[in-house]
């Protein structure tokens, strides 16, 4: 009787304490159910994006209804049909076909993009498409999900460690070798895409200094540049300001990594005196090259930094000392990559975003357009259909890269608002996804696939609006275009697969 009354579940008598066993057993290792959450911010942004796309390709002198398939909308629901017959598929498909198959997909992936740069025709200054019949695919739109699968294979092998150096060299490879392939297919703006699994790194063991010296680099290129004209004495203005910079993050540094807080005080101080003595002296009327001094105050806490490891075998020192070096060197090779190495149009672009052109008819038409159609949708926006910038066509691309135009101008702040919410409970329920899985394949894929829609993100509405570069990148399943939509859907529902079969504890 008290095996029998243990045995008891939810008001149903178990007769058989064996099978009560059993079941328990397949309740721990039971596949958890599709996140319907997550298919449900999938839907929304598919319907949300199709009526943007009508909105903005909309001809007041020739109206085509929303299912015309010769109109830009009519084209985007049967993309829409496709991808969510993919999606059913990818969900049906077992979990383990992805992992065992992973680096065929990646192979496959850079055999296309070989193929691609080789045999494909000239677009709009690029050479990505393949044209197959009356489609147009872009292969590096699929390219996003090898490169999270090859990754997530790598990081799933037994005894994996990301900082062994053979280990490094071969992540660094999966996610630079389509890197450069696209580059030479003149896709700027979606190789950048890809350095974003640089998040899948961090997350898996990759030192937060790493990302540190990136973010430091984007900084020095900025300054570098927009500063350039200016010459004080040996260096340039943004020179100037970017030495003192790389002492100030040398002085941080050895806070953070030694909890010296007298030697990172010191060397502020270093610098300080080296400019202060320099003042005195000016005092006098001898004339002061502060481009000089602020390299004497560079050499004074390298020095430091080099005497600091000496004396107390620190490693750190020496590190520190290299990324003052290196920084440096970077920053004298800015202007060499800016002028030498970037296409005139590109460096156009940087410059108007940096606020040092204009050119509102040239480079700097997409963007003005772009705010002038944002800015014009006031609080609640001219109503769906009754944008007048988009409708007389004076924004480019505005049902592509520029689709965020139609959402300002049309819905206003508030719609653009509720926009950028969703995106970013989509991305915070993604995150959580990604936690909660119990594999490191599972775990790594995830983040892989954070990575890539914060990027479009931040990216793409960061140059509609201005303050990125146009690079062209679309805005996740709101741009028109049937590659983008299966890349991301592909992407997406993998993940969500991945996530199904996961065991619950």
């Amino acid at each position: 009787m008290y095996i029998r009354a243990i045995c008891r579940q939810n008001d149903n008598l178990v007769t058989d304490p064996l099978n009560m066993v059993y079941q328990g057993s397949r309740e721990i290792v039971e596949k958890g159910k599709v996140d319907w959450v997550t298919v449900g911010f999938y839907l929304l942004f598919v319907l949300l994006g199709w009526l943007n796309i009508y909105a903005a390709s909309f001809d007041l002198e020739n109206a085509t209804s929303l299912f015309d398939l010769s109109g830009r909308a009519g084209m985007q629901l049967v993309w829409i049909g496709t991808s969510l017959l993919l999606a059913f598929a990818l969900l049906k498909i077992e979990v383990g076909f992805y992992e065992t198959y992973a680096f065929l997909f990646y192979l496959i992936g850079i055999g296309l993009l070989v193929i691609t740069l080789l045999v494909a025709q000239e677009i709009n200054g690029s050479r990505s498409w393949l044209i197959i019949g009356p489609v147009r695919l872009q292969p590096a739109e699929f390219m996003k999900f090898t490169i999270a699968l090859a990754l997530a294979r790598v990081f799933n092998s037994y005894g994996f460690r990301l900082m062994e150096r053979k280990n490094l060299l071969m992540v660094s490879s999966i996610i630079l070798l389509p890197v450069l392939l696209v580059i030479a297919q003149s896709e700027t703006g979606t190789a950048l895409v890809y350095l974003s699994f640089l998040l899948v790194m961090y997350r898996e063991g990759l030192p937060g200094g790493v990302l540190f010296m990136g973010i430091a680099s984007v900084i020095y290129f900025v300054l570098g540049v927009k500063f350039s004209d200016v010459q004080i004495g040996f260096f340039s203005e943004g020179e100037l300001i970017t030495i003192i910079l790389i002492i100030c993050f040398a002085g941080a540094m050895v806070w953070n990594y030694m909890k010296r807080m007298k030697a990172a005080l010191f060397t502020l101080l270093l610098m300080g005196a080296t400019f202060f003595a320099a003042y005195v002296i000016s005092l006098f009327s001898i004339q002061i090259d502060w481009g000089i001094t602020a390299l004497i105050a560079f050499s004074l806490v390298a020095v430091y930094l080099i005497y600091m490891f000496f004396r107390y075998r620190k490693k750190h020192y020496l590190y520190i000392f290299l990324f003052m070096l290196g920084s440096l060197v970077f920053l004298e090779s800015v202007e060499y990559v800016f002028y030498d190495v970037l296409q005139p149009h590109q460096q156009m672009r940087i410059k108007v975003t940096l606020g040092m052109e204009q050119d509102l008819s040239g480079a700097g038409y997409h963007v003005g357009q772009s705010k002038i159609a944002i800015g014009s949708g006031g609080l609640t926006g001219k109503g769906f259909l009754n944008g007048t910038q988009t409708k007389l066509k004076y924004v480019p691309e505005q049902d592509t890269d520029f689709i965020f135009c139609t959402i300002g101008e049309e819905h206003g702040f508030i719609g653009s608002t509720l926009t950028l919410i969703l995106f970013m409970a989509f991305i915070l329920r993604l995150l959580n996804l990604a936690e909660r899985q119990t594999t490191t394949f599972g775990r790594t894929y995830g983040y892989g696939v954070v990575s890539i829609f914060i990027f479009h993100l931040l990216v793409n509405i960061g140059m509609v609006i201005g303050i990125m570069p146009v690079i062209g990148i679309p805005l996740p399943f709101f741009s028109y275009g049937g590659s983008s939509l299966w890349g991301f859907t592909i992407l997406l529902f993998i993940f969500l697969r991945i996530d199904k079969s996961r065991k619950r504890t």
